[in-house]
């Protein structure tokens, strides 16, 4: 992307006096403006890349937009003083960034909005966010799964993925709903009130293997609500309107619940390649490593942050 923006540049540096466009571009103009053929033009559409929008089945493009993208694309990006996150929820990390955005008042944009890792990595292929958490199955096998994952994705080759910290991962109750051996077939019955998490979520994935492990019937689960994000799964569960979901250990704790630890996952961040030297983001990587978050990781319970900042892909 780097070089495309360069090659634009410096071909429009050497023309006269550029031809004035409309608001709204159609694909040959946007092609002669950006110096590539349509062909490409239609590649960059189709990776989600360039600003698009498509009317009566054709493709317009808006050239604020597009001269902004082109901006931003160039040398690490000209908007650096932003930092925009989405993908998997977790408490630590939005207590960082509401850190970090306060450090920067108004000289920074900083925002978190939970997703689910699937939908985080579909918005930062196209440019919607700067950085991804992702959590995919245990936390020994994330060095492969999680690579795995991001292949998926055209953009991947600008992608790195970073290790933000592992967390204890396991299932969040209502006060005394588990007892001292009980089974786990008891909560996967009719009588136990469920929150149901969204497709393409972490939590989705540990549930389906804690199935499998051992011999579940997720069929027979009673489906209370429904959750957007790991917090919105607790709070749920506190407001007294289900007895059980899947969970780590932190947001147990912030809302006075019970835990059951079933094991151990990885959290990442898949960020594009120019972002990881972005005064934001160190920052934030920083902070997580500092003793005020490490006492805080410790209050909240089921953190090791001893990998935080480590480049996970490319090895």
């Amino acid at each position: 992307m780097d070089n495309l923006a360069t090659d634009i540049s410096e071909a429009n540096a050497g023309n006269a006096a550029p031809e004035q466009l409309p608001r709204f571009m159609s694909v040959k103009q946007v092609a002669g403006y950006l110096q590539i053929n349509e062909k490409k033009v239609y590649a960059l559409v189709g990776d989600g890349m360039i600003p698009a929008s498509k009317i009566t089945g054709k493709w317009l493009f808006p050239k604020d937009l597009v001269d902004q993208w082109l901006l931003e694309s160039c040398h690490g990006g000209l908007l650096t003083d932003r930092m925009l996150i989405a993908g998997s929820d977790d408490p630590l990390l939005y207590r960082a960034i509401i850190r970090i955005a306060n450090e920067f008042q108004a000289s920074a944009l900083i925002s978190f909005t939970p997703t689910v890792t699937q939908l985080g990595l579909t918005l930062l292929a196209r440019r919607r966010a700067d950085l991804c958490g992702m959590s995919w199955g245990p936390a020994e096998e994330s060095h492969q799964r999680h690579p795995a994952l991001i292949r998926q994705y055209p953009q991947h080759n600008d992608w790195l993925l970073v290790r933000l910290f592992r967390r204890e991962q396991g299932l969040i109750m209502t006060p005394g709903a588990w007892t001292s051996g009980a089974s786990l077939e008891r909560l996967f019955s009719s009588e136990t009130r469920w929150v149901a998490h969204e497709q393409g979520t972490g939590s989705q994935r540990f549930l389906l293997e804690l199935v499998s492990q051992y011999d579940l019937d997720l069929a027979s689960r009673r489906i209370a609500s429904h959750a957007f994000s790991e917090r919105d799964a607790a709070s749920l569960i506190a407001m007294g309107y289900a007895d059980v979901t899947i969970g780590v250990r932190a947001s147990a704790t912030e809302y006075g619940l019970d835990f059951l630890p079933i094991g151990w996952e990885a959290f990442d961040l898949a960020m594009h390649r120019g972002i990881f030297f972005r005064t934001l983001f160190q920052s934030l990587l920083e902070h997580i490593r500092s003793k005020d978050c490490q006492s805080h990781a410790r209050m909240l319970g089921g953190y090791d942050l001893s990998e935080a900042g480590k480049l996970i892909w490319p090895a």
